[in-house]
């Protein structure tokens, strides 16, 4: 993945500024990059939340050392400094200032630009020492960052001239390319100073107490002998980052119909609108079946020694799979202002998501045989990916697609979507009897998925 993201960069890099003469050939290229700089802040800041993991949790057995708090702060933040991801962006900003040298730009503001750059990388990293791990901080960035780009994208209000202005005037005058590296100088002593003031053994030993929230999950019981199930599941997600995550992404992803729909090309292109309405009602499906049983990997064993009905248990995830299916169609509804083709092309495609994927995913996840530790990081996180995973992406974007294009070839497209909700359908129709061969397929590799999930990854 380093070597991936690092090859990106540098491509990036190299033809950065070829490319910006193509797709703006009345703009200077620098100042397009500077007016795109502070969303590659906030991109930098939400990116370090999930992946950089911060060297503080190494001090511990220097504190018994004859070592003073200082020298140790100033290690933990000197360290910090040569992370990977303040290399990273050093990839695509090299080769970008050597394409401006070479297309005649002073050197002198070229290599001013650049320090200010390396400024704000560092003044990032000391941030995110600060912010690491808030939620409320993320939420904050994440929403600014969000919101931003959807002013900008609807032009109500243009957050990228304002600052590319600030970075146009930096740049202009390279003496101030010290004041990126005065912030990053007084992050850095915000941190020792914190650190320095923290640094006690019995401080780092301290157990950290939190206090415990419940829900009120009585309302299940209506749902009969799969409500304890339901209960486990929704305890679960709310619980764990990692299933948390898939909600929030699925919520998120429904705003992928935007790129497709305000796309008068794709918008002419009924089969692009399946794999839209396949993909934003199905996410959850996709996202959090997958790895159904595993999420329960670790106490499946226990569940499997005692008196439950394993069709009461699929019921109960099929029911959850259901629902989100349902909601998420009801969050698409408002694409309507894109065409009427759109809202019928969505309920097929949460019908086919209810009575095909939902059955079709569980006889699949039956081969899931890995372990998920629900306390691992959500992000970069593949414990529990194995062939299954892979192969489900293929059936539920690629059948309904080869259904729904072969029909529109032979007849129409409306046929097309038509016959997707009518397998759909039956599917919902005939789902005692799909579940009770899935059923019996479970019990029979009952004592493999035992046997796979009580071996630690």
């Amino acid at each position: 993945m380093a070597l991936y993201m690092i090859g990106s960069l540098l491509v990036t890099g190299i033809f950065m500024f070829k490319a910006i003469q193509n797709f703006f050939p009345d703009t200077d290229p620098i100042i397009v990059v500077n007016n795109y700089l502070i969303y590659w802040i906030l991109f930098e800041l939400l990116f370090r939340y999930f992946m950089q993991k911060l060297p503080v949790l190494n001090i511990k057995p220097l504190l018994a050392l004859p070592i003073s708090r200082s020298n140790i702060a100033n290690f933990v933040l000197f360290k910090s400094t040569l992370s990977f991801f303040n290399v990273l962006p050093l990839f695509w900003i090299i080769p970008f200032s050597i394409n401006l040298i070479i297309e005649g730009y002073p050197v002198l503001n070229v290599l001013a630009w650049v320090l200010a750059l390396i400024g704000l990388i560092l003044s990032v990293n000391f941030l995110n020492f600060l912010i690491n791990k808030k939620n409320a901080v993320f939420y904050t960035v994440l929403l600014v960052l969000v919101g931003a780009i959807a002013l900008e994208y609807f032009d109500v209000f243009k957050f990228s001239h304002i600052f590319g202005e600030l970075f146009n005037y930096l740049y202009d005058r390279p003496i101030l390319a010290a004041i990126p590296l005065l912030l990053a100088g007084i992050l850095y002593r915000i941190n020792y100073k914190y650190l320095k003031n923290n640094l006690f053994l019995d401080a780092s030993l301290k157990t950290k107490t939190q206090e415990i929230s419940t829900q009120d999950l009585s309302w299940t019981r209506r749902f009969g002998e799969i409500a304890p199930f339901l209960q486990l599941d929704l305890k679960l997600i709310w619980r764990n980052k990692r299933p948390k995550m898939t909600v929030y992404l699925s919520l998120a992803l429904i705003l992928y119909g935007l790129y497709f729909y305000t796309n008068a090309k794709m918008l002419e292109m009924p089969i692009i609108l399946l794999f839209a309405g396949i993909f934003m009602t199905g996410m959850f499906l996709s996202n959090f079946g997958q790895f159904i049983p595993a999420w329960d990997s670790s106490y499946y064993s226990m569940m499997m020694a005692q008196n439950i009905p394993m069709r009461k248990y699929l019921e109960s995830k099929a029911g959850l799979i259901t629902f989100s299916v349902v909601i998420l169609f009801l969050l698409t509804i408002p694409y309507v202002y894109f065409g009427w083709n759109v809202l019928a092309i969505n309920a097929a495609a949460a019908l086919y998501n209810i009575g095909v994927n939902i059955p079709l995913l569980l006889w699949i996840t039956s081969f899931n045989k890995k372990r998920v530790d629900l306390e691992k990081s959500p992000m970069m996180n593949y414990q529990g990916m194995g062939a299954a995973q892979w192969i489900f992406v293929l059936p539920f974007l690629g059948l309904p697609a080869l259904i729904f294009g072969l029909t529109a070839l032979i007849s129409s497209s409306v046929i097309g979507v038509a016959l997707l909700a009518l397998l759909g359908i039956l599917g919902i129709l005939f789902r005692n009897t799909l579940f009770n061969k899935i059923t019996e397929l479970y019990k029979r590799k009952k004592y493999a998925m035992v046997a796979g999930f009580n071996e630690k990854q």
